[in-house]
């Protein structure tokens, strides 16, 4: 095989390279796994500010928010102002395959969208939970702790969809009617995780600081406003390159991280796209679910 190919009119070059020590993969491998899942991934990417984690030689990870000045004229983008860093930051909008394997090219691994279209800063598409476990090799609490979102979700009358993040916790996303707002989308996650920690609060715990979480899953309800979350399909710096991957509730005891990989992702959705199966229509949020959320700091 060449070191060099080209797709879609993209030039794709040190195709052989490995991607990341500890990756067990190289570019090739993550090139040939987003252009098998674009069909998939591209409907999540599409239209949201994107965020991407590369990987080049030489260098740490970095997460790139700004378009490089030698992004090509054809790659869709938005400009949105920073208040952190007081400009405006260039976007890219992944709108199709073509801009998805540049990005592989630029040996983009991770892919973390905005959960606002770019038409509608405003107004977030979903709530978003990050139960994050207290360790690497505490997984199976962070399922555990998915299941108390899931029954906190049910007794406010909502449906949401599960899927591992990648790294060493899992996310739930609940979608919403469009003319909520961003404030009153912050509240109500914020209502969501306080009434998960109640259903369990020797598992779960919505403390921000680290000390004070004694060992338990971290119900990480600030995922709101212009936050980020990794994609669906999305492949992680992490050794072996595991892939956020949507899991159907009734069989997320038996996943295990290690499942869902650049490597075996793909084939897995080669005939229907579980988040689009398992997301559940958007859903109107009750004033008194804001209105508890309001209350939280």
């Amino acid at each position: 095989m060449s070191e060099r190919e080209t797709r879609e009119g993209v030039s794709l070059t040190n195709l052989d390279q490995p991607l990341f020590e500890g990756a067990n993969a190289t570019k090739r491998d993550l090139v040939d796994y987003l252009d098998a899942v674009a069909g998939r991934i591209v409907p999540q990417l599409s239209g949201r500010p994107l965020s991407v984690i590369r990987v080049v030689r030489g260098q740490q990870p970095f997460m790139q928010k700004n378009l490089p000045k030698y992004t090509p004229e054809w790659v869709q983008r938005v400009s949105l102002w920073a208040e952190a860093s007081k400009r405006d930051v260039s976007y890219a909008l992944c709108n199709d395959r073509r801009t998805l394997l540049w990005f592989a090219n630029q040996r983009a691994v991770e892919y973390h969208p905005t959960l606002f279209l770019s038409d509608r800063w405003e107004h977030p598409t979903h709530l978003v939970l990050d139960l994050d476990p207290p360790s690497a090799d505490a997984f199976p609490l962070a399922l555990r702790a998915a299941q108390l979102v899931r029954q906190a979700l049910a007794d406010s009358d909502l449906l949401g969809a599960v899927k591992t993040s990648g790294a060493k916790g899992v996310h739930v996303f609940i979608p919403i009617e469009t003319n909520v707002t961003a404030d009153d989308a912050a509240a109500a996650t914020r209502a969501i995780a306080a009434r998960a920690e109640r259903l369990d609060p020797a598992l779960a715990t919505t403390a921000f600081v680290r000390d004070e979480r004694e060992g338990k899953v971290f119900v990480d309800s600030t995922r709101a406003g212009g936050a980020t979350v990794v994609s669906p399909y999305s492949p992680r710096v992490r050794p072996g390159v595991p892939v956020s991957f949507p899991v159907d509730w009734n069989d997320l005891e038996s996943v295990e991280l290690a499942d869902f990989t650049v490597h075996t992702a793909a084939p897995l959705i080669a005939e229907e796209d579980p988040w689009a199966t398992l997301m559940p229509e958007p859903q109107q949020l009750e004033s008194a679910l804001i209105e508890e959320g309001r209350a939280i700091p």
